[in-house]
């Protein structure tokens, strides 16, 4: 009789084979399942995952809270795990997950993540104190949300870990805009079905002051160049989510 599975590995993905790789071996000794749900690669992710042990899903992409809740149905594990392609865990992480989840009166954990940005550790940049909640007990937990932002509702009480989770977020500056392109059209989809108006006059004062928070207030000049262009770059997204919103809005007139 197969023993159910105490950990599950979840994994959102669309051609992610060049990465995914290093982000499921890191789980190896503490998921004892994986699941990832793929959402069209072009690439080889499919096989590589299949490579991997891991059981591979195909869903069109609907959101990401729908994507991962699709996920959380196929999971068997106890406790879930959610991670990016471009994560890790540390090995001080690993182990002391493999400590907490013996806790069964705690039902999700935030995770702390080191995120670092064209190959180097950010410091500053408001990317320092970065935590997210993706460690839970299977049963207990449902993503909220649409399109982009999803939440993750956890019925029962929460904790955060110490140890981090390694964020490898864009190797390349093209990476990023690669990225930026499609969440940008996600979050101005998102505005749009929810009611919002594109305002001139309030993009005019978000622009600035997105660039001050993240470059002095999140102390981003201290983190150098990339802090200059993690500053300038998370400024343009703001910009390029306003303006998309506009042109929907100009596509119904």
């Amino acid at each position: 009789m197969n023993k159910q599975p105490n950990l599950t590995l979840y994994i959102i993905a669309k051609n992610e084979a060049h990465r995914i790789t290093p982000c499921i071996l890191s789980t190896r000794g503490l998921a004892d399942e994986v699941i990832v749900v793929d959402s069209g690669s072009t690439d080889q992710t499919v096989q590589v995952c299949k490579d991997l042990g891991a059981q591979v899903y195909l869903r069109e992409f609907d959101g990401f809270a729908n994507q991962k809740n699709f996920a959380l149905s196929k999971a068997s594990g106890k406790w879930a795990l959610n991670l990016d392609a471009d994560e890790r865990l540390s090995p001080a992480l690993k182990d002391e997950i493999m400590q907490v989840i013996q806790n069964t009166k705690t039902a999700g954990y935030y995770l702390p993540f080191c995120n670092y940005f064209l190959g180097k550790k950010m410091r500053f940049s408001g990317l320092n104190k970065e935590k997210h909640l993706r460690l839970v007990q299977t049963a207990q937990a449902k993503y909220i949300g649409g399109l982009v932002h999803e939440g993750l509702e956890v019925n029962g009480p929460l904790a955060t870990l110490k140890n981090p989770v390694n964020h490898f977020s864009y190797d390349t500056i093209e990476a990023y805009f690669t990225k930026l392109n499609t969440y940008t059209s996600l979050a101005a989809r998102q505005l749009h079905q929810n009611g919002k108006k594109f305002c001139l006059l309030k993009v005019l004062f978000t622009l600035p002051f997105e660039f001050i928070k993240r470059y002095i207030i999140k102390l981003g000049i201290l983190d150098g160049m990339r802090g200059l262009l993690w500053a300038t770059f998370s400024t343009y997204y703001v910009s390029v989510k306003y303006a998309k919103l506009w042109q929907l809005e100009q596509e119904e007139k």
